[in-house]
């Protein structure tokens, strides 16, 4: 289903269907409905009660306390560094996830002092338990995010299967011609033996403007970028999360399948995606801008397009570059598309925040402008809308119905965008902060992506 483009919030879209596991193989298999989650919770409860039952008097008032007792501290100094030392996210750990992780401290920490008390044929049995507690931790915290929703989408790094850049792009082909108002669609003719699939290729993106050292990118080349003519097709330069990398979106978001399975309904035609990586690293946070931190606005502005343009045959006006991402990759989307709307006529913020952030505004102005609120208002997206209008740029910003941090932040950002002229719609889609949301992100706004890109009708 197509989010109906409207000028005020729009009706909930439903929930994806989930794949029928009767005709899925065992690495289909829902990691996050259905009996797996439910026996590794049963198992999980069975396990710590295990750990938690004894017949002595000296382990329930000397041990069975000191165990919970250390798990509930370690549990506490763990939230502490992420949160407070180590600032590994701009929001908070949510609640459900510190608790699950505390189950998982809890088993370890059951099995540790309860070991020194048993039979040494008893030993297996408890560390057994403690990995069941582990499991069921993770479980839960994997249902949160929904970062695996199956054992394929966890294995994909060792799966899923590149073609060299190479290989995938051939030879500089004819470009098929499109007469002005219609559609690729209307004048693709698919050759005789056009691939089912579209290739997937891994390849470096040099800072050669703006210095920064960024991770490898990915590539998707849809069937139709492998004939002749070639047709000039949409570019969707995609990024990930904070903490995340590109792979986020090749292994949790099915990126792959996802275009493919567009790719299967339109002939082979399907936007080209290059996943490129903001961040540099894992867990940094570069705010996507230009700043002490790194000029990263120059690098997807300039780097990123430049090498995409000389490297790929694609369309080459902005209202056929799209700009997406998830949470910290949304915001960033969302600042290409007011800071750099020469580039990107499309922007696609899927669970963006309101501003880029180091945790506060006076926090980021410090760390990333020296302290200068200039320099960070000259460049902030809402800033930037409330003293510029962007009428030919479009936009979508989905959010998820149960995130009640995102969501909130997403409105407010859309009714900026309304107010500068976009051509601005809201999506909402059933879920929270997480790939529940994020992949039917981009994977229900395509036909809309590729309708506003001169793809198909």
């Amino acid at each position: 289903m197509t989010p109906a483009r409207l000028p005020r919030p729009g009706p909930l879209a439903p929930a994806a269907s989930a794949p029928d596991e009767r005709a899925a193989g065992a690495l289909d298999w829902s990691l996050v409905r259905g009996w797996i989650p439910l026996v590794l919770l049963v198992l999980g409860c069975c396990a710590l009660a295990v750990l938690l039952f004894s017949r002595q008097r000296r382990w329930w008032t000397r041990w069975a306390p000191l165990a919970v007792l250390l798990a509930a501290l370690i549990t506490w100094l763990l939230q502490v560094a992420v949160d407070d030392w180590l600032e590994l996210f701009p929001d908070p750990l949510p609640t459900g996830v510190v608790v699950w992780a505390g189950v998982a401290v809890l088993g370890l920490c059951l099995a540790a002092f309860r070991i020194p008390l048993l039979r040494p044929r008893h030993w297996a049995g408890a560390v057994l338990a403690a990995l069941c507690a582990v499991l069921l931790g993770a479980s839960q915290i994997n249902r949160h995010f929904d970062q695996y929703p199956t054992a394929r989408t966890a294995l994909n790094a060792w799966l899923q299967k590149t073609t060299s850049l190479g290989d995938a792009t051939g030879r500089t082909e004819p470009v098929l011609h499109v007469p002005q108002g219609k559609a690729v669609s209307e004048v693709w003719r698919p050759p005789a033996g056009l691939p089912a699939h579209g290739t997937l290729s891994r390849s470096d993106i040099p800072g050669t403007a703006s210095g920064f050292k960024a991770r490898s990118a990915y590539v998707y080349l849809p069937p139709a970028y492998r004939a002749s003519p070639r047709p000039p097709l949409p570019v969707i330069v995609l990024m990930a999360g904070q903490p995340g990398s590109p792979d986020d979106w090749i292994n949790s978001g099915r990126l792959v399948e996802m275009m493919n399975a567009f790719a299967a309904d339109h002939q082979g035609l399907a936007p080209v995606v290059v996943v490129a990586d903001p961040l540099g690293s894992q867990f940094a946070n570069t705010l996507c801008l230009d700043s002490r931190l790194g000029q990263v606005q120059t690098y997807l502005a300039v780097d990123v397009p430049g090498w995409i343009r000389s490297h790929l045959q694609v369309a080459t006006a902005r209202t056929s570059w799209i700009v997406s991402g998830i949470s910290f990759g949304g915001t960033c989307s969302l600042q290409l598309g007011v800071n750099a709307p020469q580039v990107y006529g499309v922007v696609n913020d899927i669970s963006g925040q309101e501003a880029p952030t180091l945790g506060s505004r006076q926090k980021t102005i410090d760390k990333a402008f020296g302290g200068d609120a200039a320099a960070y208002e000259k460049v902030n997206p809402l800033d930037v809308m409330a003293r510029q209008r962007f009428p030919d740029t479009k936009a979508a910003f989905v959010a998820g119905t149960d995130d009640a941090t995102y969501r909130p932040q997403q409105r407010k950002v859309y009714d900026a965008a309304v107010r500068a002229g976009m051509r601005a719609e809201w999506v909402l889609l059933p879920g929270g902060h997480s790939w529940q949301v994020w992949r039917p992100g981009l994977e229900r706004q395509l036909p809309w992506l590729a309708r506003e890109t001169g793809l198909i009708r």
